[in-house]
């Protein structure tokens, strides 16, 4: 059986589709029909059940993927560390939060780009969970950072760590909100506070509300800025008030830039996860840095 149609029919059952298979592969969506219905006839079985939305596998489909995946993925391993001896230097593609990779992931990752002479060279791009993770699939990147966790067994997450967020503001803005009412009243006591925010839906104030409040912000974005170090720096002047993950914010903190406005018991939690193409994290340089971040992530819980 020729292993470029198991190949192309392992990539189709991870993706859950044609289209997505075909982006995988570097292939045209017709290349990786022609291909299905070439091992379907070899077969005499249908792998595939078409729908409206993607193809769902059928039981032998189910069948041949579980026989199939793992050698295919060990062969891919064989061929890795082949390249990988022979190269000193091979490169490593991570995409992610611009924040969160520059300050956590990437400085985790600098060690290993000389590691035992045998560093690989690291490139960066940056983007909201959706272009991050359709780049991955694409096989544009190697590594993702994504809030989201992805359906699907085209890719593969792993919880990386939980970031916790503060409500803060400068100073002189605080002083003029009542901290007894807003213990006892919560949400109301903010009511007419300026709002700083990376985005006009203002996703952290709006978790954070849900999860502390259990109600909605009233209040739209009086600053707008999709950089957590500007809304950080903003509040410090004394824009508005600002929901934003503690570990950027704590200098100002410690500094007094910015305070606290409110402690819960249980803070705002959001969950970041180190997400892979299925089968990838056997080549030894995706394999490091996998392991790089998930022992460098247990110092940042």
């Amino acid at each position: 059986m020729d292993l470029t149609l198991l190949r192309t029919f392992v990539a189709v059952h991870r993706a859950g589709s044609f289209t997505r298979a075909a982006a995988l592969l570097g292939l045209s969506q017709p290349a990786v029909t022609s291909q299905i219905r070439t091992l379907e006839r070899q077969l005499g079985r249908p792998l595939f059940l078409r729908q409206a939305r993607g193809v769902t596998p059928t039981a032998i489909g189910d069948e041949l993927a579980h026989k199939a995946a793992p050698h295919l993925d060990a062969l891919v391993e064989i061929t890795g560390s082949g390249l990988d001896e022979q190269s000193s230097l091979r490169t490593l593609h991570l995409a992610g939060p611009l924040e969160f990779t520059a300050e956590r992931a990437l400085p985790a990752l600098v060690e290993l780009t000389g590691e035992d002479g045998r560093g690989y060279a690291l490139r960066a791009s940056f983007g909201n969970a959706e272009e991050t993770l359709e780049g991955l699939a694409a096989g544009h990147h190697d590594l993702a950072i994504s809030t989201v966790r992805p359906r699907g067994a085209l890719l593969t997450a792993t919880p990386l760590c939980d970031e916790e967020h503060v409500l803060a503001a400068a100073p002189r803005r605080a002083a003029e909100i009542d901290a007894e009412t807003l213990r006892h009243t919560g949400a109301p006591a903010l009511a007419g506070v300026p709002v700083v925010e990376v985005h006009e839906s203002l996703p952290f104030v709006a978790r954070s509300w849900a999860s502390v409040f259990d109600s909605r912000p009233a209040a739209s974005g009086t600053v707008v800025v999709p950089d957590l170090r500007a809304v950080l720096a903003c509040t410090a002047a004394g824009a508005g008030l600002a929901v934003l993950p503690r570990y950027p914010c704590t200098p100002a903190l410690e500094r007094g830039e910015v305070v606290a406005l409110h402690e819960p018991a249980v803070p705002p939690l959001r969950t970041y996860f180190l997400v892979v193409r299925t089968g990838t994290p056997t080549l030894p340089h995706i394999a490091r840095a996998h392991e790089r971040l998930l022992r460098a992530a247990a110092e940042w819980c």
